[in-house]
């Protein structure tokens, strides 16, 4: 059997913290002893995110723009940071092009392409007919709804929507990483008659490796003003529509004498407009503790929370949920379509009715420790049989054409 080249556009780099960046370090590494597989991942050069491999164990490095990480050759792209938001289209279109230039000259046949996010639909078209031209295939993930976030102005959310629908239309295959994106997908944009398949995001459930008496987790905790298994947990991005508002204003209202941790990015302007509406400062439970990068720090921080929060309406499969899912025991999601799929009935739900979530920690803070556990084995279990890294790496093989 013919090696299968696949290209890899659209993540910042490998292992990056971001989803993407993760979901790369994952599948290279799963994929790392399959012989029929050659990985080529564009990684940026410069700028925020870029990819620095001297931080990822195992990558080597070949000279400036490569460098080999198990079976993967990664390329990286400079990008012009004088253009700002639209850096990110750039970088896609240069590696887009890098990706066809070294197929050219390497004489690669049946390359595929495989494009995470929906950005460059308007530009994309000649290129696809010169993979077309190699007897190649253009895979994309749409991701989430990125045209229905709140930080993009009105005519960057057009573009966005408009360049997820040429990106649809021209696609050969949308790998859809929840079912709701995929249903989405097939309903919105029904007149192309987009080919799709569903494959999720990957997690583990392997426990921290720090000991419950590790120095540097007992220093966060104290630090931090928090004790285990007496706070309630919040990771994710500073942003509207992953509802800080709602949690906080709610927390507010409970009569939980817990604390209420929220790891995340800082944005001291939407911080001093929340506590314009809210006052959440004068509430010392409510602690904001910064961003946490050491994963395995991160996991234990997890594991010893009392409850989990997660408020995103917008996207697919999200990484901070499974993470949460395999980790922590009492978790209470927002009631959307999207983490319903994933929690299912291992899990908690809440909407963004006054009371609703308040009235939700209340009952939470007096369940008996027997319905926790019991949440807690059935959350594992969710992510084993649906999320298991192996199985999302089966199942890209499979798409692949490779099993």
């Amino acid at each position: 059997m013919k090696v299968q080249h696949v290209y890899i556009i659209g993540a910042k780099g490998i292992g990056n913290y971001g989803g993407y960046e993760t979901f790369l370090q994952k599948l290279v590494e799963y994929h790392q002893h399959n012989k029929n597989i050659k990985y080529h991942i564009a990684c940026k050069a410069n700028g925020k995110g870029f990819m620095d491999e001297r931080k990822l164990p195992g990558a080597i490095t070949v000279d400036n723009s490569h460098f080999t990480y198990y079976n993967a050759d990664c390329f990286k792209i400079n990008v012009p940071e004088k253009l700002g938001s639209a850096q990110a289209i750039y970088y896609d279109l240069a590696a887009f092009k890098e990706c066809i230039r070294q197929c050219k000259q390497e004489k690669i046949e049946r390359p595929i392409i495989y494009i995470l996010a929906c950005r460059i639909g308007p530009f994309m078209g000649k290129y696809v007919r010169q993979i077309h031209k190699l007897g190649g295939k253009v895979l994309v993930n749409p991701d989430g709804h990125e045209w229905k976030r709140a930080k993009w102005s009105k005519p960057v959310r057009w573009y966005w929507k408009t360049s997820e629908e040429k990106m649809v239309k021209q696609a050969d295959l949308l790998v859809c990483d929840s079912v709701n994106i995929e249903k989405y997908i097939q309903e919105e944009y029904a007149k192309y008659k987009p080919e799709t398949t569903y494959i999720a995001y990957g997690s583990d459930i392997y426990p921290s490796n720090l000991k419950d008496d590790d120095e540097g987790f007992i220093k966060w905790l104290d630090e931090k003003g928090l004790k285990p298994f007496n706070y309630y947990l919040v990771v994710g991005r500073f942003v509207p529509e992953n509802n800080f508002e709602t949690m906080i204003r709610e927390f507010m209202k409970s009569n939980s004498t817990k604390d209420f941790a929220i790891i995340t990015t800082r944005d001291d302007a939407f911080l001093n407009e929340l506590n314009e509406k809210l006052n959440f400062k004068k509430d010392k439970r409510i602690k904001f503790v910064g961003t946490v990068y050491n994963t395995e720090l991160l996991k234990k921080i997890r594991e010893n929370s009392y409850g989990y929060f997660h408020g995103h309406s917008v996207g697919g499969t999200n990484p901070s949920l499974l993470e949460a899912l395999g980790s922590t025991k009492l978790n209470l999601l927002l009631d959307v379509g999207f983490n319903q799929e994933v929690g299912q009935d291992a899990a908690l739900y809440w909407t963004k009715e006054d009371g609703d979530l308040a009235n939700l920690i209340n009952k939470a803070d007096n369940m008996k420790q027997g319905e926790i556990e019991e949440l807690g084995k059935k959350a594992k279990q969710r992510i084993k049989d649906a999320y298991s890294w192996q199985f999302i790496a089966d199942r890209y093989e499979e798409v692949f054409n490779l099993k």
